[in-house]
């Protein structure tokens, strides 16, 4: 199972930076406004979004939009084709701001789930942090507001049980091994990083599905997968990947459904 991530944001520009490219000259700790870094992020909406938006169109590929809600409002047109192209919509926050940082996190996560259900009309089944970040009362506030699946925790290839104090939630697979931010803006990666690890990555997991299935997640990023000597390479991975015939393409309530029906204990082992 294939399992297409994309994380859109919206980083305000009178705030600091989540992430730079380029950090500030001579060391120094600078205020807003951030150009060159706001700039970064917001190449990835105008440029990589469309381009990687198209890519898929063209192979009927379907994908998981982790979105901060807000975006809703500043990029209205982005908006319009994430919905006219039905991906799932995933809550990532409001913008992206961890929820440690929060003044209010319940009531983030109310705001961002009926933002979501007013877009799609549908409520939000899936949640991924802005940085993967939880506070010790998050699992249990997502579930008491209806989110089903839970991607923060990096810590298996297929979906498990995470106990809360409102009944179980299914943890759902995401990546640091095929993320385009730790690929390319962390760890400064070849151009063509994206499409050797994933060349290594089927090759592993076609041996070990002989056994039991695998979630192979993208954790993508429009700034980063979607500039074009990046792009490129993606766009034979996945081509790489269409052309087999064990693989699908999946989004996260996919996922989940499919783990809840195969699982077949609704989380007994720790409800």
């Amino acid at each position: 199972m294939v399992h297409l991530c994309m994380n859109i944001e919206y980083w305000p520009f009178d705030r600091p930076m989540p992430r730079g490219v380029l950090p500030p000259p001579h060391g120094m700790q600078l205020p807003p406004p951030d150009v060159p870094n706001f700039s970064w992020v917001e190449y990835g909406l105008r440029c990589g979004m469309p381009r990687i938006m198209d890519m898929l169109a063209a192979r009927n590929l379907p994908a998981s939009a982790f979105l901060n809600a807000q975006v809703a409002d500043v990029y209205p047109s982005l908006m319009a084709a994430v919905l006219a192209a039905k991906w799932e919509l995933v809550g990532h926050g409001w913008f992206q701001q961890s929820l440690k940082q929060a003044d209010d996190e319940a009531a983030v996560i109310r705001q961002c789930a009926e933002k979501l259900t007013a877009l799609s009309g549908q409520a939000p089944r899936a949640w991924l942090g802005p940085g993967l970040a939880e506070t010790s009362d998050t699992a249990d506030l997502l579930k008491a507001q209806g989110f089903e699946f839970l991607h923060d925790w990096v810590l298996d290839d297929l979906p498990f049980w995470i106990r809360t104090k409102h009944g179980p939630m299914i943890g759902l697979p995401y990546t640091f091994e095929l993320n385009d931010v730790l690929i390319y803006a962390i760890q400064n990666s070849s151009s063509d990083e994206v499409l050797k690890r994933l060349q290594a990555t089927v090759a592993m997991f076609e041996r070990e599905a002989e056994k039991q299935p695998r979630v192979l997640t993208f954790g993508l990023h429009p700034h980063v997968i979607g500039v074009p000597h990046v792009a490129y390479h993606f766009e034979k991975a996945l081509d790489l990947l269409m052309q087999r015939d064990d693989t699908i393409f999946v989004t996260s309530s996919d996922i989940g459904d499919w783990f809840r029906a195969a699982d077949g204990t609704e989380g007994a082992q720790v409800a």
